[in-house]
């Protein structure tokens, strides 16, 4: 039987791409999109965004643990604001619910990184979901997400850099008192559709500017995934003036000069078992025009002629592989499914 699923936060940019991919997915029914609160529930997606209209009629429909036990809703993605999810998660698991959760309420182990939430305290049920959850990144975690209740979506930036960095550090090749820096730039739909002065037209078109240095949310998702220290990593995000992609440029020293084929073989080893990395031949570096509109991630690096300084370039679209394609590819692995079922 198809597996019955429902959306909660649609109307996001996201979301809407969640609700797409679901819309298509060979396995799944039709999704139940639920109404945020301050939504109007007579309101249709295809209405919202016109581009949905041969799906359609999709209404969203008022938010109801009842109305979803009467659908037969067996896994509940949430699109919505962290604060929402940290809330709503243990209450849709304790009702039987698988949950993937797009937010970064449940990314973080560390409570040092998970601080910059500001989450006010939740007690034991938080801390046991906060202990279970398993962070959704198939590439590094397949075999956990499998099994898993509560799959925490990585952030799009976290994303980027991680897959270009985790290989050469589970190696150890990285030199790491010499620290790595990554520059990462994305476009204007990673801040989200509620619109601020920062992501106003006017602000962002012919422009490039960084942001949150030294305090962005994902900096701790890269700690944690990568096993750097905090004092180990320089992560500065900036703003493209462009709609969707980003493009993360990592520069580490490593600790002994290495050759392209050494490089290569343990991104090849790291990559093997599937998922949606695509590396780059030797010679060659990933462009954002490759990636956006596809779940794939991809990477490439060069090295300097001494094989000490290596460059890594990660491309991705940070509403595919960077949200809800990635959240498709975790309900694959949850289900036992083709990872790339709905997603090629």
């Amino acid at each position: 039987m198809p597996l019955s699923v429902a959306v909660l936060g649609a109307t996001g940019y996201a979301g809407c791409e969640l609700a797409r991919l679901l819309l298509r997915h060979p396995k799944v029914k039709p999704p139940l999109l639920l109404a945020r609160e301050g939504e109007t529930p007579s309101e249709r997606l295809d209405e919202l965004y016109p581009a949905l209209r041969g799906d359609g009629p999709l209404p969203l429909t008022p938010f109801s643990w009842a109305g979803m036990k009467r659908r037969g809703v067996r896994l509940l993605f949430l699109a919505t604001p962290h604060e929402l999810s940290r809330r709503l998660a243990p209450e849709a698991l304790d009702r039987g619910l698988r949950v993937v959760d797009l937010s970064g309420a449940w990314r973080l182990k560390d409570a040092a990184n998970r601080a910059v939430y500001a989450f006010p305290p939740d007690g034991a049920k938080g801390a046991r979901w906060d202990a279970e959850a398993v962070y959704g990144l198939p590439e590094l975690h397949r075999g956990a997400i499998a099994g898993a209740r509560l799959v925490a979506n990585p952030g799009c930036y976290a994303t980027s850099v991680i897959l270009g960095l985790a290989p050469l550090a589970r190696a150890g090749l990285i030199d790491r008192l010499a620290g790595v820096v990554c520059d990462s730039k994305s476009g204007a739909s990673g801040a989200g559709k509620k619109p601020t002065q920062a992501t106003h037209f006017v602000e962002v078109a012919d422009n490039l500017s960084a942001y949150s240095v030294f305090g962005h949310r994902h900096t701790g998702e890269i700690l944690e995934q990568t096993g750097l220290g905090a004092d180990e990593l320089t992560f500065t995000p900036h703003l493209l003036p462009i709609p969707r992609g980003i493009l993360s440029t990592l520069h580490v020293r490593l600790e002994e000069p290495a050759t392209p084929e050494r490089v290569g073989k343990v991104y090849r080893a790291a990559y093997a078992g599937g998922g949606f990395v695509r590396l780059c031949a030797w010679g060659t570096l990933p462009q954002l025009r490759h990636s956006v509109g596809t779940n794939y991630c991809d990477v490439g690096f060069a090295l300097s002629p001494s094989g000490r300084r290596l460059v890594a370039v990660s491309c991705l679209d940070n509403l595919l592989k960077g949200a809800a394609g990635q959240a498709v590819q975790n309900m694959n692995v949850m289900y036992g499914w083709d990872e790339g079922e709905g997603l090629r």
